[in-house]
C-alpha cells in the first residue's frame, strides 16, 4: 500500500470539482468561508478550473474536463494533497477521462472526500494500491463553529492523529440552507452504536429475533469488541454502480491482501432499506466479502429507524453477513448524517469496543 506523504505546515492544499462544485449556496459560501480559514492558518490554496462550475449533469462540469482535472491536479506537484469540493450523482461518468496508469506513476497524495468521491477513494486503493482519506468535502469546513470532526479530519491530513473515536450527538435534520450556510452540524440524536458478533451475541432486538429463525445463538454481552484488517469501502450506492465493470478489481485486492483481511466500512445515501439489502446481496454474490474480518457500517440517510417488508436497517445488512461469522458494527459515525469520523481507505486498522464506544486505530503498513 502506498501511503502519501502528510500536509506539511504552510503547505498547499488543491481543491477539484469531480463530482457538483460550490457554484450554489449553501456550498459556496461554506467553500469560500473554509478558504478564509485555511488562509489563517497559513496554507497555500489551489482552486481546480470547475470548483465553480455549473454546466454539468450531476457533476460540475462535462466528464471528460472533471476527468482531466482530477488527473492533472492529483499529478501536479505544487500542491500537497487534494480535498472534493462535493458529492454529487455521477461522478462515475468521469472515470474513462480520468488516467489511472498516470495517477498509479505518480506520487502518492492524500485525497479526501465522500459520498459520490467513492469513485475515486475506492478506486485510488484498489486499482493503485493508494491510500485515501473517506471524509468530508470541502464546503463544510466552513460552518461556524467547526464540530470536532472536521478538526479530525484535518489532524490525519497532518498526521497527527490516526486514531478516531466516535461522537457522541449526530444530525437526523440539517438547519444549513441558502439563509444559513454556514450553520454547524444540529446535533439533536444520541449516538447508540448497535452490533452483531461471531457468535449471535447482539444488542438489537430485530437481530435477535432474526437470529432465532436462521439458528444463530443469541446472547448480550459487555465484553469487549477487537478485529484488525484492511480499510476498504464507501458509500454503496456508488459501490454498486462500480461492480461488475471493467473498474471492479475487489477480489483481487481482496486476495493480494488476504493476509491482512479485509475490514469494509458501509454506508448508504439514496438506497432505501431494500436497497441496501439487494446491494449487499450484489457485493456478496460478486465475491468481495472474501477474507473480511468485519463491517463497519454508517447509519443509512434513507431508512434510518423504519421498517420495510418486516425487516429494519440491521437486518438489511446482517442477514447476509451470517455466513462470515464476523463482527458487523452499526449506526456508526460514517457517511451522510453526520459527523462523520474520517477513514483511510488503504490502512490496517483496529477496531476497539465495549459495546457502547469504539475507536478506530489506523496504520500506515
Amino acid at each position: 500500500m502506498r501511503y502519501p506523504a502528510f500536509l506539511r505546515e504552510k503547505g498547499t492544499i488543491g481543491f477539484v470539482a469531480p463530482s457538483f462544485g460550490c457554484a450554489i449556496e449553501p456550498y459556496r459560501s461554506g467553500f469560500e468561508n473554509a478558504q478564509v480559514r485555511w488562509r489563517a492558518q497559513g496554507y497555500q490554496l489551489g482552486l481546480g478550473p470547475n470548483c465553480y462550475a455549473d454546466d454539468g449533469v450531476g457533476i460540475s462540469t462535462a466528464p471528460d474536463r472533471c476527468g482531466k482535472e482530477l488527473t492533472d491536479w492529483y499529478c501536479d506537484k505544487n500542491n500537497d494533497c487534494l480535498i472534493s469540493c462535493g458529492g454529487g450523482e455521477l461522478m462515475c461518468e468521469i472515470l474513462d477521462y480520468v488516467d489511472f496508469g498516470r495517477i498509479r506513476e505518480a506520487a502518492p497524495k492524500w485525497y479526501l472526500g465522500y459520498s459520490d468521491n467513492t469513485n475515486f477513494t475506492f478506486l485510488l486503493t484498489t486499482l493503485c494500491d493508494t491510500a485515501s482519506v473517506y471524509g468530508p468535502c470541502a464546503a463544510a469546513f466552513g460552518m461556524e463553529p467547526l464540530h470536532p470532526s472536521l478538526n479530525d479530519a484535518m489532524s490525519l491530513l497532518r498526521g497527527e492523529k490516526l486514531i478516531m473515536n466516535g461522537y457522541d450527538k449526530w444530525e437526523r435534520e440539517s438547519l444549513k440552507d441558502e439563509e444559513n450556510p454556514l450553520a454547524p452540524y444540529h446535533l439533536t440524536e444520541t449516538s447508540v452504536m448497535k452490533y452483531f458478533l461471531p457468535d449471535g451475541r447482539t444488542n438489537v432486538e430485530s437481530l435477535q429475533r432474526a437470529a432465532a429463525i436462521y439458528g444463530h445463538p443469541v446472547g448480550t454481552t459487555e465484553d469487549g469488541i477487537a478485529f484488525s484488517g484492511r480499510l476498504l469501502g464507501g458509500c454503496m450506492d456508488c459501490l454498486v454502480t462500480l461492480l461488475g465493470t471493467k473498474y471492479d478489481r475487489v477480489t483481487e485486492f481482496a486476495e493480494r491482501y488476504r493476509e491482512d483481511g479485509i475490514i469494509w466500512f458501509l454506508e448508504a445515501c439514496d438506497l432505501n432499506l431494500m436497497g441496501i439489502r439487494r446491494a449487499m446481496w450484489q457485493m456478496e454474490h460478486a465475491g468481495w466479502f472474501q477474507h473480511c474480518k468485519g463491517f463497519l457500517i454508517g447509519r443509512p440517510r434513507v431508512g434510518m429507524d423504519v421498517e420495510e417488508f418486516g425487516i429494519d436497517q440491521y437486518q438489511a445488512v446482517c442477514e447476509m453477513l451470517y455466513r462470515y461469522q464476523v463482527p458487523v458494527l452499526m449506526d456508526l459515525d460514517i457517511g451522510h448524517l453526520p459527523p462523520a469520523m474520517p477513514l483511510i481507505c488503504g490502512s490496517m486498522a483496529r477496531v476497539v469496543s465495549d459495546g457502547s464506544v469504539y475507536r478506530v486505530e489506523m496504520e500506515l503498513v
